[in-house]
């Protein structure tokens, strides 16, 4: 996954992800508003076979757009860790 940096400013921050398709792109939208610091995350793609999804994330100032991201990311990877650990224990 390459991620393109479209717009970088202290509370927005607007890119692309390449190589992604709607199930990770809901997925991180979802998670990011967990963070009770984000005011707006969604994401769009232009065309379904071509485009590239484009994010925005924009927060309050407490914390940077890119903090808020890793966060979600960080949380993504707990969650993804646990299912797996469980997923495996139930196919023993």
């Amino acid at each position: 996954m390459e991620i393109v940096v479209k717009e970088n400013s202290k509370n927005k921050f607007l890119f692309e992800l390449k190589d992604v398709t709607h199930t990770f792109c809901n997925l991180l939208k979802t998670e990011l508003w967990n963070d009770k610091h984000v005011k707006v995350a969604t994401y769009s793609i232009d065309h379904p076979l071509v485009g590239m999804p484009r994010f925005i994330v924009e927060t309050d100032g407490k914390e940077t757009p890119q903090e808020a991201l890793q966060d979600a990311v960080k949380r993504l990877k707990k969650i993804n860790e646990k299912v797996r650990k469980d997923f495996s224990k139930e196919l023993k």
